[in-house]
């Protein structure tokens, strides 16, 4: 993948937390830098059209890197008036946003065997690549389902992240809901807890907190569905009310990436297959 240099505004939130760590790739020197306090990433799930059409030009028009997580799955391959064009996903990769793995059919992990996992995960895969959209190194669990099987064939594809939800840690709302910072210090990388989920349960004093959680080595993982979700009105986000996150992130000096885009402060596992 490409390599993008994280978004960085000075600020308030400048305060680093550890030692940088040096690994050598290649015989080449890596450093890891300690994790700055207000590390937010943004994540997008599922492909919905007006991700494409308002969130990321205006994502972009600020600054701030991105992780959208393309399925086939849902009405992706029958409905383009709600969902993106693979023309307009490699548009999102040439804007410089990282495109994800969410799967071929979004279907549940713990029902499907590794083999389907695995031919699901290699669809997407040769779609970008039949597009021309940089490979994913990263994946997002299908309804946020997990399961132990589903994270060996992750960590076996060579993955570097792997995002889940808020669950066990928190309990499931399926309208949004508030969820664990990220702690590379406990979590696997390929169970990285979502912070925030956006939905009509969820609103600015549940953002404010979510971004509260990004201190003392800890980094905020926030998830969107469509800006608006026309077909899941469950997970929906006003654009409006997108809008006023995204401006007080900006106004307020936070670091946002990719989940990606963090891997110079966060150490995964190369992605070799």
């Amino acid at each position: 993948m490409r390599a993008r240099a994280p978004h960085r505004i000075p600020g308030r939130h400048a305060r680093r937390h550890g030692r940088s760590r040096i690994r050598r790739d290649a015989g080449r020197p890596v450093v890891f830098m300690p994790i700055p306090d207000g590390l937010i990433v943004l994540t997008f799930d599922d492909g919905v059209k007006s991700q494409f059409t308002f969130a990321a030009p205006l994502l972009k028009s600020l600054g701030f890197e991105a992780t959208f997580y393309i399925t086939e799955g849902l009405n992706f391959l029958t409905d383009k008036s709600r969902y993106m064009t693979w023309d307009e996903v490699a548009e999102l990769d040439k804007m410089g946003f990282e495109i994800g793995n969410h799967t071929r059919a979004h279907a549940s992990v713990a029902k499907q065997t590794p083999d389907e996992l695995r031919s699901d995960i290699d669809h997407i895969d040769r779609r970008c690549e039949e597009y021309g959209i940089t490979r994913p190194v990263t994946f997002c669990y299908p309804g946020y389902v997990h399961t132990p099987e589903a994270v060996a064939v992750n960590r076996e594809r060579g993955f570097t992240f792997a995002r889940r939800g808020t669950a066990p840690e928190f309990s499931y709302d399926s309208e949004g809901g508030r969820g664990p910072a990220y702690d590379p210090s406990s979590h696997d990388p390929l169970l990285v807890p979502t912070t925030g989920a956006s939905g009509p349960h969820w609103g600015m004093d549940d953002f404010k907190w979510a971004l509260d959680q990004a201190r003392d080595g800890r980094v905020t993982v926030l998830t969107f569905h469509g800006v608006p979700d026309l077909d899941h009105p469950w997970v929906h986000t006003d654009p409006n009310v997108f809008e006023g996150y995204v401006r007080h992130l900006h106004d307020n000096g936070y670091q946002v990436v990719s989940i990606s885009g963090c891997s110079t402060h966060l150490e995964g596992a190369d992605r070799t297959g």
